[in-house]
């Protein structure tokens, strides 16, 4: 980036593309909500109709347990899409992220190099001092990155791990209260 307007262009572009995948999450969950509503009601008025049938308190109950499995499910699948989504758009980010920082590394080196090529005779100390800050910047930046995507995997294992139990212990906790 040599003229100010590739940096100008460079970070609307930038904001676009955040802004854009930000808005494509939102839009997705918001469809999903939709939809998710529109199976609820529809499932609770089957629920309420099927209930109205029943003939006797038992018949009620069993009936009751019967629906409530497949309402769980839904909740559930509900949860994974949610995450999915959210998943999806973070990753899309960081690689966006990952790239730009890549690139302006790549720029700051470049002009770094080619100012120190420059650097009058005897700075030859004050070059290898900044080339060698240059150096543990990046390592501390990749320091950081690598244990960033460390706590995400970890975060992201306890969440489907937490989900499992979940669905594991809910058909036992109906049979308890059976």
């Amino acid at each position: 980036m040599n003229k100010p307007q590739d940096f100008a262009k460079a970070g609307i572009d930038s904001v676009s593309f955040f802004g854009n995948t930000m808005l494509d999450g939102i839009e997705r969950v918001a469809a999903l909500n939709l939809s998710s509503a529109r199976s609820f009601i529809e499932a609770s008025f089957a629920n309420l109709s099927a209930l109205q049938g029943a003939k006797d308190v038992q018949s009620f109950v069993s009936l009751q347990k019967e629906l409530a499995a497949p309402t769980l499910e839904k909740g559930m699948a509900y949860s994974r899409n949610v995450y999915a989504i959210a998943t999806e758009t973070k990753d899309k980010m960081a690689k966006e992220v990952a790239t730009q920082v890549a690139t302006a590394k790549t720029n700051v080196e470049g002009l770094v190099e080619k100012t120190l090529a420059s650097a009058p005779a005897g700075s030859e100390a004050a070059v290898a001092a900044v080339k060698s800050a240059i150096k543990t910047a990046n390592e501390a930046y990749e320091g950081l990155n690598k244990a960033a995507k460390q706590a995400t995997e970890v975060a992201q294992a306890s969440v489907v791990a937490t989900v499992e139990a979940a669905k594991a212990a809910a058909p036992k906790a109906a049979k308890k209260a059976a």
